[in-house]
């Protein structure tokens, strides 16, 4: 990923909410799946650590998600992380409905 690529998600990132909150049980199993689900939905995720509880630190639990979930780490700024997965799913041109019929029928 480049460093334009990675701004212009940076600046996409600034209206986002945070999806996923870390806290005392730090990263489980169950926590990778929430997020592969969000990330799979919405690319581009924030995340937010609670600095009091959480055991590890920001940056070891956005290398430890990112490397779970073959995710690009965007940044990672006090307690909030971003990451991004591309998803081709979402990227895919829709299907316009076929055309009905409109002969009359005589």
């Amino acid at each position: 990923m480049t460093g334009k690529e990675r701004a212009a998600l940076r600046a996409k990132a600034n209206s986002l909410e945070s999806y996923i909150q870390i806290g005392k049980s730090g990263i489980s199993d169950a926590l990778i799946k929430q997020v592969d689900d969000a990330i799979t939905a919405h690319e581009l995720i924030k995340i937010k650590v609670h600095l009091e509880t959480t055991p590890i630190s920001p940056r070891e639990a956005a290398d430890e998600l990112a490397k779970a979930l073959n995710a690009d780490v965007i940044q990672v700024i006090g307690g909030v992380i971003v990451l991004y997965r591309y998803n081709p799913e979402l990227h895919k041109p829709k299907q316009a409905n076929p055309p009905k019929n409109t002969t009359a029928k005589k």
